[in-house]
């Protein structure tokens, strides 16, 4: 698995009471409720019928950088295409194996890791985002109603919306790309759609590719992988009437005459993202992967930059700090402008304990980058070195971090931390509190606003910030009965 730990996902605005506020009346409170109203009608839907062994792991969310990057320079067109707003609309990675995405939570993109990894060439990619949306466009989440009333369903919509906490016991792990461990009830995310809506789907993944640039080979040539997997499994036998979602073979014998006709059907990805694909598949499959079989996959004789990169980060996670700081260096050497072989020597240097050297680097990442998740990392690397003037350091960038992801509740778990270093026990119980609360534990959360409610000066903005989650907490709870 991923090193920890978590980079939760992005706020889409500020939800802290600055002024008095009546109890139930304050942004969180609002907020509560809306979060609420979702958890007992919440429609998902996925690309792909889930088998029953990934149906009952937990949802893991990811968080990298350079992923989330390449995510957002495919996602983007495509969602301007269907007219989304794309300052709402949003990609987030799921660790599975499985060949998998879903939409939930209204205009968010669940794409899985194995998925990213069978993808051959960014089109193909783009064209599962691209159905996706077009689930978005058709309004499906909208038609559909399964009721998710129970204490779990709480937590994993947290996970969804909220992002989740960082690891509560702090080590010396960091990652660019990471991973949260979601409910245990995953099964609760796997509703499948109609036929009709998955046929819908498909038929607006090409108008959506050709109106956002793509050739819409992609999504056929997608099917035609996941066509593979069905025959493997004996998906292909069973009866398609029986199944909510065609089988694939029915699904691409649907679209090859339409993609046929397309006018930019012969139309080639371009090659600088080619070239950025396959890297994003090598660095996730040095993580994902068993870090032996990416050595097997990519030995030492191989020096393209597909395997150093792969290798860098298998040879990281077998603390072979030096033989993975010599592929990375010749990276860096070779390609000076990716900030993101540079944000990789410095998370070699962390994970290695080599804590002095990691902060150079991620400096520099962080300069370059301007991400949470390389940001949380150097934090992560400040706080390790346990001076004053590193606190202080990370202090001013964490409180940056969460002035534009508010539900940051990694950032919040670390400034709790410098809070508690500097002595302000109010402070850094109200940090936790938010921890906490972004990562859907309520009970924590209460207890650590509680706690915070009896330090912090009364009528002061944070007294009401902790009052604020403490109201939340309790709106959560009487409505989820």
């Amino acid at each position: 698995m991923f090193p920890q730990p978590v980079f939760p996902q992005p706020s889409s605005g500020k939800t802290v009471a600055s002024a008095p506020a009546r109890p139930g009346r304050t942004v969180r409170a609002r907020l509560a409720s809306r979060f609420v109203a979702l958890v007992s009608a919440l429609a998902l839907m996925n690309l792909f019928s889930a088998p029953a062994h990934a149906q009952n792991q937990s949802l893991n969310l990811v968080r990298d950088a350079e992923i989330e990057h390449i995510l957002a320079l495919y996602a983007k067109p495509v969602f301007q295409a269907a007219n989304l707003d794309t300052r709402v609309a949003r990609t987030y990675l799921v660790n599975d194996p499985s060949l998998n995405a879903f939409v939930a939570g209204g205009q968010r993109v669940f794409v899985f890791t194995g998925l990213i990894l069978r993808t051959e060439l960014p089109r193909q990619l783009v064209g599962v985002l691209a159905h996706e949306t077009g689930h978005i466009r058709g309004g499906h989440l909208s038609r559909t109603a399964d009721a998710l009333a129970n204490a779990q369903t709480v937590s994993i919509i947290a996970a969804l919306l909220g992002g989740l906490a960082a690891v509560a016991a702090g080590n010396g792990n960091a990652a660019g790309a990471l991973i949260a461990g979601g409910s245990s009830a995953g099964t609760q995310l796997f509703l499948s759609y109609s036929r009709t809506q998955e046929s819908a789907a498909d038929q607006a993944s090409v108008v959506l590719m050709e109106k956002a640039g793509w050739s819409p080979r992609g999504i056929v040539e997608f099917l035609r992988v996941l066509d593979e997997q069905d025959f493997l499994v004996g998906a292909r036998a069973s009866n398609s009437y029986m199944r909510t979602h065609p089988v694939s073979f029915e699904r691409i014998e649907a679209l090859e005459t339409r993609v046929a006709a397309s006018p930019l059907y012969d139309k080639a990805d371009p090659p600088e993202l080619v070239r950025a694909h396959n890297l994003m598949r090598a660095k996730l499959s040095g993580f994902v992967k068993d870090p032996k079989d990416i050595l097997r996959e990519y030995p030492m004789t191989d020096t393209s930059e597909v395997a150093r990169y792969a290798r860098a980060v298998a040879l990281m996670r077998l603390a072979r700090t030096d033989q993975a700081l010599a592929d990375i260096d010749v990276l860096i050497a070779d390609n000076p402008d990716n900030a993101y072989f540079v944000e990789l020597r410095g998370q070699i240097l962390l994970e290695g304990g080599r804590v002095a050297e990691s902060l150079p680097p991620l400096r520099e990442a962080q300069d370059r980058i301007q991400h949470a998740a390389v940001t949380t990392m150097l934090t992560q690397a400040l706080i390790s070195t346990n001076t004053p003037e590193t606190d202080a350091e990370a202090q001013k960038l964490l409180e940056e971090v969460i002035r534009y992801e508010n539900d940051n509740a990694g950032a919040w778990r670390q400034l709790a931390l410098v809070h508690g270093r500097q002595g302000n026990r109010g402070m850094s119980l109200l940090a936790g509190a938010e921890q906490y609360f972004h990562s859907g534990q309520f009970d924590y959360a209460e207890e650590q606003a509680s706690r915070a409610l009896t330090i912090l000066p009364k009528a002061s903005p944070d007294y009401y910030r902790a009052l604020d989650i403490q109201n939340a907490v309790q709106t959560i709870r009487r409505r989820a009965r």
